[in-house]
C-alpha cells in the first residue's frame, strides 16, 4: 500500500499557494464555487485571499485547498482536486492536516451542504466526523453570498450546513 501512496504522490507536486497562483486560485473558485467569496457559520471568507496548498502535475495545475487558522483550530474553506480521483485531494489535505498540528491546532474542520454527499464520504473516509447540522443555516448565507443555489447535487434543495471534524 505504501508504494502505491508513494507512487501516486510522486504524480504530482503539493507546495503552498503563493501570489503568482492567485488569478488561477479565483478562475476556480469561480468555476465551482460561483464566488471568491465563501461563508460558512455566518461567517465571509475572501477565499481566494487565504493561505492554501496547490497540486501540481508538471506546468499544470491540478487541485487546491484553503484554510483559516484561528483560535487553535483550522477552517478547511475550499477544497477541490481538478483531475478526478488519484490521491490529489487526500494529499492535500494531508498537507493542511501537518500544519494544522504543527500549529498547535485541536481540531481541523469543515462545513459542507446537505446536497455534498460526495464530500461528506470523502470526509468521512478519511476520519472526520460529523458533530453539527445548522439547520436552514443556508438561508443566512444566501444574504451574505447570493450566488448560492436554491438546489445542489443531484437536485437536493440546499438547506443546511454540515460541520464535520476531526481532531488533532
Amino acid at each position: 500500500m505504501n508504494d502505491v501512496r508513494e507512487a501516486v504522490a510522486s504524480a504530482f507536486e503539493v507546495r503552498p499557494l503563493t501570489s503568482e497562483d492567485r488569478p488561477w486560485v479565483q478562475k476556480v473558485l469561480l468555476q465551482y464555487w460561483a464566488s471568491t467569496k465563501q461563508v460558512a457559520k455566518g461567517r465571509v471568507f475572501q477565499a481566494d485571499e487565504l493561505p492554501g496548498f496547490a497540486a501540481w502535475r508538471g506546468d499544470e495545475p491540478v487541485g487546491v485547498i484553503t484554510y483559516d487558522i484561528r483560535d487553535n483550530e483550522c477552517q478547511i474553506i475550499t477544497h477541490n482536486a481538478l483531475a478526478g480521483h488519484g490521491g490529489i485531494g487526500s494529499c492535500l489535505l494531508a498537507e493542511v492536516r501537518t500544519l494544522a498540528r504543527e500549529r498547535g491546532c485541536s481540531r481541523i474542520w469543515l462545513i459542507t451542504t446537505n446536497d455534498n454527499v460526495q464530500a461528506m464520504r470523502f470526509y468521512q473516509r478519511r476520519g472526520f466526523e460529523f458533530v453539527a447540522v445548522h439547520r436552514n443555516a443556508i438561508a443566512e448565507s444566501r444574504r451574505l453570498k447570493s450566488e448560492i443555489p436554491d438546489t445542489g447535487m443531484d437536485g437536493v434543495p440546499i438547506r443546511h450546513e454540515i460541520e464535520m471534524e476531526q481532531t488533532l
